[in-house]
């Protein structure tokens, strides 16, 4: 009987354990520069072309490995959208081009006269590489005098918090940074592009304290 029994008290405290709820992890907060130091990390980034490729991430809330990886002809200036293709999970979408990131890619495309990839690597036929740039972060923190471990990926997180602060829906904002949907936003993934084009981005609160126009001698 004593069997029984003690086998039954085992199988309790078996299903006891497996209904514990594990605790979870404490969400921590992204790291997310204000719009001052935003501007003070880019102006510190000392080669234009590092320079503009982290504006444009930042402009957008790009990936790294998107904003190295654009074409010229991904930015249409008609529909003021950019074409982001094959991003994490192999899905294309578009986010908005700001007029003032575009007056900045003009300017550069003027000075460096791109052929196949927007941000070439040392060699023409690569794109810059995600090391190159990670790279550029690190010096342009260590110029800038920052005490933040600022990031490529920091550049997307303050775009996201600067948009979604302003009043952007949530689910367009999720569409712009290429999240993979909630079964429960599943239905807004697929937003109208002039929806997009409409959206503006926080580079524009940067006017009065970033330039908006590379010069020669910063390519140098």
């Amino acid at each position: 009987m004593w069997v029984i029994e003690s086998f039954t008290g085992r199988i309790r405290r078996k299903e006891a354990v497996e209904n514990i709820i594990p605790a979870r992890e404490p969400i921590k907060q992204p790291l997310v520069l204000s719009a001052e130091e935003v501007a003070r990390f880019l102006e510190a980034v000392p080669a234009l072309r590092d320079r503009v490729t982290l504006v444009t991430a930042y402009a957008a809330g790009l990936r790294v490995g998107e904003v190295s990886r654009l074409k010229p002809s991904a930015i249409d200036s008609k529909r003021m959208l950019i074409l982001i293709t094959a991003s994490k999970g192999g899905k294309d979408r578009y986010v908005m081009l700001s007029p003032r990131l575009l007056s900045i890619l003009r300017s550069y495309w003027c000075l460096t006269k791109p052929r196949h990839w927007l941000f070439p690597g040392r060699n023409p036929d690569d794109p810059v590489s995600v090391a190159t740039l990670q790279e550029a972060c690190r010096k342009a923190r260590q110029h800038a005098a920052l005490d933040k471990q600022v990031t490529a990926h920091v550049l997307r997180h303050s775009f996201a918090t600067r948009l979604y602060g302003r009043g952007t829906d949530i689910q367009l904002t999720q569409v712009l940074l290429g999240h993979a949907p909630l079964p429960s936003t599943e239905r807004y993934t697929q937003v109208a592009t002039n929806l997009i084009a409409r959206a503006r981005s926080p580079l524009g609160d940067l006017d009065a304290r970033l330039r908006s126009r590379p010069s020669a001698a910063s390519s140098r």
